[in-house]
């Protein structure tokens, strides 16, 4: 069994996570957007401007409905388009309205600046190790619920 240091130092990961999690919420949510929505806006913002649904869920971890459900309340408000991706036709490509675009000018660019700007404010040393810890403790977290389910049975 994990000493108490071990499991004090996992919960306040938990909280700083919770932590960082809440800012983006707020974010959204001064937007007038979803969590899920202003992620999407966010992806489309940092690939130019048009990605595949596909691609939002994997790079996010959403299932398939819920990117769905967002992209039809972005396109509902006229922000986002979508139309079969040239590549695979079962595939949706997600796009940028002058809409959105004008949206994301306002609301996700400045986002994303601010968040470059807090991460570029830490010595390039601190940024590659922040970077590798957490790709190191994502990884451990993946092994070990690998394990429990593994332990219980599930697939």
């Amino acid at each position: 069994m994990p000493d108490q240091g071990q499991l004090t130092s996992a919960r306040v990961i938990d909280v700083l996570y919770r932590e960082s999690d809440k800012l983006y919420y707020e974010l959204a949510r001064d937007c007038g957007l979803s969590e899920t929505a202003y992620w999407i806006m966010y992806a489309l913002e940092v690939s130019g401007g048009s990605v595949t649904q596909g691609q939002i869920a994997s790079d996010f971890s959403y299932s398939k409905q819920t990117v769905n459900s967002a992209l039809k309340t972005l396109e509902a408000r006229g922000l986002v388009a979508l139309a079969p991706s040239a590549d695979d036709r079962r595939s949706k490509l997600v796009s940028l309205t002058a809409a959105g675009r004008a949206f994301a000018d306002e609301r996700i660019r400045p986002a994303i600046a601010a968040e470059d700007r807090a991460f570029t404010s830490l010595a390039p040393v601190e940024r590659a190790e922040l970077l590798r810890l957490v790709r190191a403790y994502a990884d451990a977290i993946e092994t070990e619920v690998a394990r429990l389910k593994n332990e219980r049975g599930d697939k």
